[in-house]
């Protein structure tokens, strides 16, 4: 018997001018996509305007670009989060997008692709972990880390060798588990029922 396919939004959470995140992105989504098992639906942060998402009242603009956006997020069944690290940190366009979203994320699983220099982003993962927590979403162990990222890729958008591919692999593998558990846990009864 087949299972119905998991719903997993790729949230690219860099929307820098010149920025690798694209890449990092595209590569991650095109395994993704690959698998029968998984549709994806990528939410690139550098074609949405979320700067001034923190005002409780939201431009008309900003309003207009988060109907876009938080269906999308409603219908995932899991979330790949594809983070650089700024500062030790993560973007102020992704916190923006996650502070602005709630019932979204709770219940589902959320994955990590991180790159930068020699930490490969993951001191931004360490910070988006907590934060994910409060919002009752589960984050997987297993992360995609890109040390040297840009280093890491050919002129063809493609990794050099098969590390990434192996541990994307794993990721896609530990939200399908917890996709599946939460999906069906929310189907009997919804969450803070």
């Amino acid at each position: 018997m087949s299972q119905e396919p998991l719903r997993l939004a790729v949230i690219v959470g860099s929307n820098r001018e010149a920025r690798f995140g694209q890449v990092v992105g595209d590569w991650f989504a095109g395994v993704a996509k690959r698998r029968e098992d998984v549709t994806v639906d990528v939410i690139d942060l550098a074609h949405h305007d979320l700067t001034t998402v923190l005002s409780r009242n939201p431009s008309p603009e900003v309003a207009g670009e988060l109907g876009k956006i938080s269906p999308r997020l409603a219908d995932a069944d899991a979330f790949v989060v594809v983070t650089p690290e700024y500062n030790h940190s993560y973007p102020a366009s992704l916190k923006n997008l996650i502070d602005w979203h709630h019932t979204q994320w709770q219940a589902k699983p959320v994955g990590f692709v991180s790159y930068g220099g020699l930490s490969g982003g993951l001191r931004a993962v360490e910070h988006l972990r907590p934060v994910f927590a409060e919002l009752h979403a589960v984050t997987v162990r297993d992360v995609v880390s890109l040390h040297m990222a840009w280093e890491q890729f050919g002129p063809d958008g493609e990794p050099k060798d098969n590390g990434p591919a192996q541990a994307a692999k794993v990721l896609l593998d530990q939200l399908r588990w917890w996709g599946d558990a939460l999906r069906a846990a929310r189907a009997r009864a919804p969450y803070g029922s």
